[in-house]
């Protein structure tokens, strides 16, 4: 990505001949516009593990509890918009109609899907399924694939397919299309301002209470925004940013885990330990060593 625009990235690899598989990870430095004009559309399925795109028509915000799952056909033009400084994951699938169309070749019974995912050069059409959380897992799990070479492979292969069976199930029975409860642009903005100040003070941070009660919202809104928002509880947020910090703090070398487990808010370091390595896979000590992290619990918003 442009410097001027923040920083981040696309990454895509082709899975199969007509299946590819894409990361994009951003965080841009300022809010931006994007005006995407009519196009053709393949089959494509994404879920954000943290971030939104936003549009004022056409489709629904897209990020937290909403997916997104696409036929082929002719696409309308519309305008995405993001927002500066929310960190934008996404995993997606990219797939040429003609792949499917083979795959469902022996499943001509199911008139309907078929009607509903290959529109050719009429208007495609556009699916907004919740994401469950073994939809999360998955896309997780593509993120952060534990293998390498041709069983990486394999591995990614399988979890695409399965998380494809998982759209095509809910479209094949009608439930693609079930509402995913939207928070109104003003409560968002008081969830974000929530997260401000949960991240300049994760040493000390405030309860769910009374982060709530600063902003203005219950703390049931506040609870739900951030389930919504960053696919985690107020809790799992904080202790994932505290553990983030601390990385970066025992790779710079100049603190002791004790201190660091300190400053973010561990008054026993043991139990900073268990912490760090259920997110990371490796104790502090091994990370202040240098040695890399072999797990990530998530993508971070």
């Amino acid at each position: 990505m442009p410097d001027y625009l923040g920083w981040g990235y696309n990454r895509s690899m082709e899975l199969l001949p007509g299946v590819s598989l894409n990361f994009h990870d951003s965080l841009y430095s300022q809010d931006l516009q994007v005006n995407v004009p009519a196009h053709d559309h393949e089959i494509q399925l994404g879920i954000h593990l943290s971030g939104f795109i936003y549009f004022d028509a056409v489709h629904p915000n897209l990020g937290g509890n909403c997916g997104y799952f696409s036929g082929s056909g002719l696409s309308p033009a519309y305008v995405e918009k993001y927002r500066g400084g929310e960190r934008l994951t996404i995993v997606s699938v990219d797939i040429e109609p003609d792949w499917l169309r083979c795959l469902l070749a022996d499943e001509q019974h199911d008139a309907e899907l078929h009607r509903l995912l290959f529109k050719g050069e009429d208007w495609k059409v556009s699916f907004y399924p919740a994401v469950t959380p073994a939809m999360r897992t998955i896309a997780q799990q593509l993120w952060n694939a534990p293998y390498q070479g041709v069983a990486k492979r394999i591995y990614l292969q399988s979890k695409v397919l399965e998380l494809l069976a998982m759209h095509l199930n809910l479209v094949a029975s009608g439930q693609a299309n079930r509402p995913v409860r939207v928070l109104k642009p003003a409560t968002i903005d008081r969830i974000h301002q929530d997260k401000e100040m949960l991240l300049a003070n994760l040493e000390q941070p405030s309860s769910v209470l009374e982060l709530a009660a600063q902003v203005g919202v219950s703390d049931r809104t506040l609870q739900r925004g951030f389930q919504h928002l960053f696919g985690k509880t107020v809790f799992q947020y904080l202790t994932e940013r505290r553990m983030e910090r601390a990385e970066q703090w025992l790779r710079q070398g100049n603190r002791t885990v004790a201190e660091i487990a300190a400053t973010v808010g561990y008054s026993n370091p043991g139990h900073f330990a268990a912490a760090f390595k259920r997110q990371f896979g490796i104790t502090p000590n091994d990370c202040a060593l240098g040695k890399k992290s072999v797990v990530r619990s998530s993508v971070l918003a």
